[in-house]
């Protein structure tokens, strides 16, 4: 008998993911458990497992596409089964843990405007494409669907309808004929070649240009000289490898955050219209390379509350799984402040941009041994710089830096 393949809900919250990598296809056998997709939430990359062994029978979503929790994704079934009419079999009981309302199940619109095209072409038509068609007045005889088997999903009536809207608000061409002449920097050439947007990019070109237009970013910068904490990592860093643990830079940087935060709880926090919200719990966001993919911030709740040792311990865990796409959703959200350690490409000084809704973020350039002056004498010692980028309507300068002086301070001062 066959079993359906459904979204299931990856965390609190998370109603909608969007389908990244098919890793078995049509005909292919796959094993209980064993990975059969890749999906993104929150940047986050997950992999969904077969719930039983078999062979895949059919593929509902083609990847790029986005799908709500308890939509239908594949059917998997023994050698040679034919799946039926699945869609209408989807489990009629599952509701979102936050609406309380029923997962819509697809169904065939009556009342919608067909033109010459007969309703038989049209497949199933969700709900909320039903809602979308409803309220612009779509033509669903003109628009070209993209989903499994020619559907056409919420997507296709968007583009549709954006589409639309732009050639209606499209300039008159110049009558004298001169805008003609006129060609688009961005042309591709037969030598260029496009690349295109991973969800993970797409995702971050949003956040950042929401971040720069939300709040006021000012940066400041300290030096801060690394000679104790150095000494420090070379006196414990093999005590703590026998504990299985890596003791990294980044341990260090995040404990002294602690530190800034405590005394300047200020920092802790975010704007709102209603008054300034000053966060209890300390979650550290650290920014994380996933090479050419880009980056994503896994959190460390409660911050304030670890070691050095559990810092370095939690350091090593997120890292490693952000990087193997062994993350949840849950872990990246939630942070109340980030940092960036933007030094380990060899970066000197960089100008982060905000993490929202928090207050700041601060970046940590490559330690570089350098000639500084200490008591009117010349020496050398490892040095770093530390910048910090906060959101002005939340802090002044004066208030800036005493915070991030207390950062470096604690830093120059480890014991």
């Amino acid at each position: 008998m066959a079993t359906n393949v459904f979204v299931p809900r990856l965390g609190e919250g998370v109603d909608e993911v969007t389908i990244t990598k098919w890793l078995k296809q049509v005909g292919e056998s796959v094993n209980e458990l064993e990975p059969l997709l890749e999906v993104n939430t929150d940047k986050v990359d997950t992999e969904i497992p077969a719930p039983t062994s078999g062979v895949i029978l059919r593929i509902e979503m083609k990847e790029g596409q986005p799908a709500k929790v308890g939509e239908l994704l594949a059917v998997i079934g023994a050698a040679g089964e034919v799946a039926g009419d699945v869609s209408a079999s989807k489990p009629q009981e599952e509701t979102s843990k936050e609406t309380k309302q029923p997962i819509e199940t697809p169904t065939t619109v009556q009342s919608i405007p067909l033109g010459d095209r007969p309703p038989s072409d049209l497949g199933f038509i969700s709900p909320v494409v039903a809602k979308i068609v409803a309220e612009h007045g779509v033509d669903l005889s003109q628009v070209r669907g993209t989903g499994m088997n020619g559907r056409i999903t919420k997507n296709d009536v968007l583009a549709f309808v954006e589409n639309g809207k732009k050639k209606e608000s499209a300039p008159p061409a110049d009558r004298r004929g001169a805008s003609s002449n006129l060609q688009p920097a961005n042309l591709p050439t037969p030598d260029d070649q496009l690349i295109k947007h991973t969800v993970i990019r797409k995702s971050i070109a949003e956040h950042m240009v929401m971040s720069k237009r939300t709040s006021p970013h000012v940066l400041t910068v300290m030096e801060a000289d690394m000679s104790r904490v150095v000494k420090h990592r070379a006196a414990n860093k093999a005590a703590f490898e026998r504990d299985g643990v890596n003791l990294t830079f980044t341990a260090y940087f995040l404990s002294a955050i602690v530190a800034g935060l405590k005394a300047y709880p200020t920092v802790n926090s975010s704007w709102t219209e209603e008054g300034l919200l000053v966060h209890k719990a300390v979650n550290l966001g650290m920014a994380t390379s996933l090479g050419e993919d880009g980056l994503i911030v896994p959190v460390i709740k409660g911050a304030d509350n670890l070691s050095l040792l559990a810092m370095a311990r939690a350091v090593n865990d997120l890292a490693t799984r952000a990087r193997s796409k062994k993350l949840q959703p849950d872990e990246v959200k939630g942070g109340t402040f980030t940092l960036t350690n933007h030094g380990v490409s060899g970066s000197l000084l960089a100008f982060p941009v905000i993490n929202q809704p928090q207050c700041g973020i601060l970046g940590i350039g490559a330690m570089q041994k350098r000639v500084v002056v200490i008591d009117d004498a010349i020496a050398i010692r490892p040095m770093v710089y530390l910048s910090f980028v906060f959101d002005h309507r939340i802090l002044d300068g004066a208030s800036a830096d005493w915070f991030l002086n207390r950062v470096k301070e604690t830093l120059e001062n480890w014991v």
